[in-house]
């Protein structure tokens, strides 16, 4: 038996964070979703997702199996419910099936009529459902808090430079291989969790909550304030305050950063800076792409970043913006708060072309010792042709 994730009917709810991937496979807190659920549930986890993103996960093979929502977030109970589950039985709530035990074949399932599969059903309404891409910047604190405890149970951390100053050490933990000197840590307001071979240069200030991921880099005189993730092999620097910068991204120079996801593989320019607050004070609306409307973010909501994007040097990035996978972005004065995949400037005019787009990728990744794959490729032509 093991663990099936799987996309909801709602998943374009995600977007663009979730174009290129399933939301199984984005990070929040320190690990990815699905490494999450199979930390706490000890079996492994496959994916269920769309048709032109399954071919980047391998499917189970066919037995009885647990299928977990991705949009769900796991707590104690939850966990202890789960484990409970009888065949062809499913814990649902009114979005529709949580978690639910089945042998059903994985290449047919729909997620759109998967709670007709079950013989017995039961309510489970107080769960943590993820629904709208600003959902990942607003629950990351409470998620880092809650691996934080897991992931450093038991554990013993690297012991801290004392060239540090250090506030609140016991709720700060260095993996092996990472380097922190001169720097000031304040773990007061939430854990700060330093990754393997991870390095905080010189005169770095962080608050917690936060997460530094393996390989990661904090430039040299940042200042982060929490609920901060910063994904593996990404580097960050700066002012950065509740954000999520995705794996291999770059935000290394000065710049603000404020309730905002950045998706993977992308570069903010020198002097990049994005609005977080309405100059009203006002509710800031965010776009959703499931619904094809405009969505409540609450007072606080800074940009939505698709994978592969990029901003020019001194980028002004609106209160509320959703920028798509691979877009350029460039031009004079504040950009508009939407911009479709592949878009080339900020005067919705232009199309980024496709044949220059895998090579600039490609040249990008080929900094970090990567090159873009085959199956990347594949996936990138389906949403410049068809999203």
């Amino acid at each position: 038996m093991a663990i099936i994730l799987f996309d909801n009917q709602y998943r374009k709810s995600f977007f663009p964070i979730t174009a290129t991937k399933a939301l199984g496979n984005v990070r929040l807190g320190i690990l990815k979703l699905k490494d999450w659920w199979q930390l706490l549930l000890q079996q492994p986890v496959f994916i269920a997702t769309e048709n032109y993103l399954q071919h980047l996960y391998p499917l189970a093979s066919k037995e009885e199996h647990i299928f977990i929502d991705a949009a769900i977030l796991p707590d104690e109970n939850l966990i202890q419910k789960i484990n409970e589950l009888s065949t062809n039985q499913a814990l649902i709530d009114s979005t529709g099936v949580i978690a639910g035990k089945t042998t059903i074949d994985v290449t047919t399932f729909n997620p759109i009529n998967f709670i007709q599969v079950f013989d017995n059903t039961m309510m489970y309404e107080n769960v943590t459902r993820l629904k709208q891409p600003f959902h990942f910047f607003q629950y990351n604190e409470k998620v880092l808090k809650a691996q934080f405890t897991v992931l450093t149970k038991n554990k013993s951390p690297q012991k801290i430079s004392s060239t540090n100053k250090v506030v609140n050490e016991v709720d700060i933990f260095i993996e092996e291989g990472a380097i922190v000197e001169h720097c000031i840590l304040n773990a007061s307001t939430g854990f700060i969790y330093i990754g393997k071979n991870a390095t905080v240069m010189e005169g770095s200030i962080i608050r917690g909550a936060f997460a530094l991921c393996e390989n990661a880099v904090v430039k040299a005189g940042a200042k982060i304030y929490g609920a901060t993730t910063i994904g593996a092999n990404a580097v960050a620097g700066g002012e950065i305050k509740n954000a999520i910068i995705g794996d291999y991204s770059n935000k290394a120079h000065d710049g603000y950063l404020g309730d905002s996801i950045i998706g993977e593989w992308c570069n903010l320019g020198a002097g990049t800076s994005n609005s977080n607050v309405k100059n009203n004070a006002g509710d800031v609306l965010l776009w959703n792409n499931y619904f094809n409307q405009y969505e409540n973010a609450g007072k606080k909501c800074g940009v939505v970043m698709g994978d592969y994007s990029r901003t020019a040097i001194n980028t002004s990035v609106n209160t509320g913006s959703n920028i798509g996978v691979c877009c350029n972005v460039f031009g004079v004065g504040l950009m508009p708060t939407l911009l479709n995949h592949f878009s080339w400037g900020i005067d919705k005019q232009s199309k980024y072309k496709l044949d220059k787009a895998m090579v600039d990728i490609n040249n990008w990744k080929q900094f970090k010792g990567k090159q873009i794959s085959e199956d990347e490729v594949m996936v990138l032509k389906y949403i410049f042709e068809h999203l």
